[in-house]
């Protein structure tokens, strides 16, 4: 059985602790950690978790122990590193995917780092132009068209081919990793009430609608464009399987009011399955036992189900 690799992310923030806490509750799960092992070692003997050091990725898990492979490395960070390693061995086939734990991107990027996040990263190792994200919590699902741009830019990013592809993805992805028979896409428009028909706004006729009438062309259970309190209210109600937002806050404050703490980030489009936490680094409550490991096992219930 091809394990899960797991990255804890940045070893100064509470991404070890997480893996750890939730590692020793969960003895059954195939996983061996990829990461900075001092920080691994340092919250297994906290909680009590077996870990062994090992020079490379097992093809075989040991059964007393969970294997930590440091990958160490002079010319990039370790927790990009281990990011890289863990990628490349769910490409060869050798790892059933990757479950990752927080980075920090302002110290990530004064050491170089020339990437967004975990995100763009994943599509550069996997050779993927814009992976898309989406989040998972206990009763939504939602997946972005556009992420981190200034949203005086989202109109004129969210365009038709642009609404159209993720539209795709994420109907493939509901199809072939959740094998969902009913896939409901609710579309967000850009504007209050959709646009009210072009009286707040024209994006909704000339890229939205659309793409949501292309897609549906090829059977694709999109219904909108809508206003967002109506998608999130359909889906709330059981009425759709995945929100479309337009953009980051429109789609992750509905969200994360919900399920902070508890939601995955959920990475589409990629030759490989990505799960993750939906929080930061938490230097503030870093180190002092108290960081609340939800939505890494959310993250990990999630990958195993993706991987099944």
């Amino acid at each position: 059985m091809r394990p899960l690799l797991v990255t804890p992310g940045d070893p100064q923030g509470v991404g070890p602790e997480v893996v750890v806490k939730t590692l020793a509750d969960r003895r059954d799960a195939c996983c061996a950690i990829v990461g900075d092992w001092a920080a691994v070692a340092q919250e297994a003997a906290r909680w009590s978790l077996p870990v062994v050091r090992v020079e490379g990725i097992p093809e075989h898990l040991p059964g007393d122990a969970v294997p930590v492979f440091d990958p160490g490395c002079a010319t990039e960070p370790v927790e990009a590193a281990a990011i890289r390693a863990a990628a490349l061995e769910a490409l060869a086939g050798r790892a059933a995917g990757l479950v990752t734990g927080p980075i920090h991107k302002g110290r990530l990027a004064a050491r170089g780092f020339r990437f967004m996040g975990h995100t763009d990263f994943l599509g550069h190792l996997c050779g993927v132009d814009e992976p898309v994200m989406a989040f998972v919590g206990a009763s939504l699902r939602v997946v972005l068209v556009t992420v981190h741009i200034a949203l005086r830019t989202v109109a004129e990013m969210a365009s038709e081919e642009r609404v159209l592809r993720v539209l795709r993805i994420a109907d493939q992805a509901l199809a072939g990793q959740l094998h969902l028979e009913r896939r409901r896409l609710l579309v967000c428009g850009v504007n209050p009430h959709a646009g009210e028909r072009g009286m707040m706004g024209t994006e909704e006729e000339e890229a939205i609608h659309p793409a949501v009438t292309r897609a549906r062309r090829e059977g694709i259970d999109a219904r909108g464009p809508m206003s967002a309190e109506a998608a999130f209210h359909l889906a709330a109600e059981g009425d759709g399987e995945m929100v479309v937002a337009m953009y980051h806050d429109q789609g992750l404050v509905p969200l994360k009011a919900l399920h902070f703490g508890h939601s995955v980030n959920w990475t589409l489009g990629l030759p490989i399955v990505r799960t993750s936490v939906d929080h930061g680094t938490a230097d503030d409550i870093a180190g002092k036992g108290i960081a609340d490991p939800s939505s890494f096992r959310a993250a990990l219930d999630l990958a195993e189900r993706l991987t099944r």
